[in-house]
């Protein structure tokens, strides 16, 4: 049978037996996600940075940069990198071009970071060119993931990343035209679109798509069989995204009714993410680990989340400057959702990415001799400790802002900022050193051989 077109240019041709035949070459996920871990980074010292402004105003211009370098420069663009991943597994259908995957990283990554850096300098041409390159990789993302999410039939997980690429493609736009009413300011005569635009980038873009990969990681990582249709992951999709439909017009418009119909239906929809996570867990084959504590952890500040958020709806009326600041803590909360998810999940995501990687360069042996195997690829105890730093570093963040407590939200960037230093080196250094010494025995083999040979 002769080779697939599509998968010579959306696949990774080098791939070693046992790979699917629709992944993308290791390079495109991975370059994705050390892209974020050096996002982290950038935010944290963009706190660190912020700390006074958001201690008396959480809508400066220090403050809307740190958010979004945690936003687009990490939580999207190491979420990007799980999407150009999984789409393809979920689907069976890969990729429809790998340099495709190249230019969107190269163009959002260059977004996400001219983006914070034109806010926090002022400088609008930075952000107006900040705005062309995110629609252009959004187009790009689009085009490329048209081909794995038109298969029909894959359930709760392709239904959310097809809403989820919807989510993105409202958001960015929304956000170039951001942009533009950073001089026009027009959103002011609007109501809320800001707000609007932030729900719809959490929860419609970037949590979707968690929503929607968490159904088929949890079974693989935890070795968990959940009886019966997954109905608990279908209506966390749909109540989500239908929440979704009345909530961000009812922000975006201030239509009270509308926008509290749509919080009632994403909260029933995060309900079952979480029934859903239970249910995994209930039947787990796995022992408890460090992985386990990650997912756990995460939803709990899903939960956080939620109550900070009606906490602040009901005291914007009565106090407006706490109503702000239990706002912001809330945001920072549901940040911690998603990056204590994508922290935890890079510990298992990488090493499965690298294991393939370094099977096609014929290294099958772990450093101890052995079979090569996933756990062999990170340093557990940098894993613990990124756990530690990250999940201190959003507590310090939701009270600093809740509290106004300057001291503490320079705590979280600096931990920020430390927790993208670990993952990255964590992950990298064992991977690296077994490809060196990979190439040195070669060369020495061939050099032994050479002599002999003539």
């Amino acid at each position: 049978m002769p080779p697939d077109p599509r998968a010579a240019t959306g696949s990774w041709a080098e791939r070693p037996a046992g790979v699917p035949a629709t992944v993308p070459p290791p390079s495109v996920p991975l370059s994705f996600l050390f892209a974020a871990a050096v996002g982290l980074v950038g935010c944290g010292v963009a706190w660190v940075l912020a700390r006074s402004a958001a201690a008396n105003d959480p809508t400066a211009d220090p403050v809307v940069a740190a958010v979004h370098l945690g936003v687009l420069a990490t939580l999207a663009t190491g979420i990007l990198g799980a999407t150009h991943q999984f789409a393809p597994v979920i689907t069976g259908r890969p990729l429809r071009s790998v340099p495709l995957a190249r230019a969107t990283l190269i163009s959002f990554v260059a977004a996400s970071w001219m983006l914070p850096l034109g806010v926090a300098t002022q400088q609008l041409a930075v952000t107006a060119i900040s705005g062309a390159l995110t629609g252009l990789a959004l187009v790009l993302l689009a085009v490329n993931l048209s081909g794995p999410l038109a298969a029909r039939g894959k359930g709760a997980p392709v239904l959310a990343l097809r809403i989820a690429l919807v989510g993105a493609l409202v958001t960015g736009f929304l956000g170039i035209a951001f942009i533009g009413d950073r001089q026009g300011n027009w959103f002011a005569l609007a109501g809320h679109v800001d707000l609007a635009m932030g729900v719809l980038g959490i929860f419609g873009w970037l949590g979707m798509t968690y929503l929607g990969v968490a159904e088929k990681l949890w079974p693989m990582f935890m070795l968990a069989h959940v009886p019966g249709p997954k109905r608990a992951g279908h209506l966390a999709v749909v109540g989500v995204g239908s929440g979704l439909l009345l909530a961000t017009p009812g922000l975006a418009w201030s239509i009270t009714v509308l926008a509290w119909i749509g919080a009632a239906l994403m909260t029933a929809g995060l309900g079952a993410h979480l029934w859903s996570l239970t249910a995994h867990v209930a039947h787990r084959r796995r022992k408890a680990d460090l992985h386990l504590l990650f997912v756990i952890t995460a939803a709990s500040w899903l939960v956080l989340g939620a109550a900070l958020s009606l906490a602040a709806a009901v005291s914007v009326h009565k106090d407006p400057q706490v109503g702000t600041s239990l706002t912001a803590a809330a945001v920072a909360a549901f940040g911690g959702w998603l990056l204590e998810a994508l922290v935890g999940h890079s510990y298992k995501v990488v090493p499965f990415i690298l294991w393939s990687a370094l099977r096609s360069r014929s290294i099958s042996s772990g450093p101890a001799g052995k079979p090569l195997m996933f756990s062999d690829l990170f340093d557990r105890r940098a894993a613990g400790a990124a756990y530690v730093s990250v999940t201190l570093a959003m507590a310090a963040l939701c009270i600093g802002l809740g509290a106004a407590a300057p001291t503490l939200v320079a705590v979280a960037g600096a931990l920020l900022a430390v927790t993208g230093v670990v993952v990255a080196v964590s992950l990298m250094v064992i991977p690296l050193r077994m490809i060196r010494h990979a190439s040195s025995t070669t060369a020495v083999t061939a050099e032994r051989a050479g002599p002999a040979s003539r």
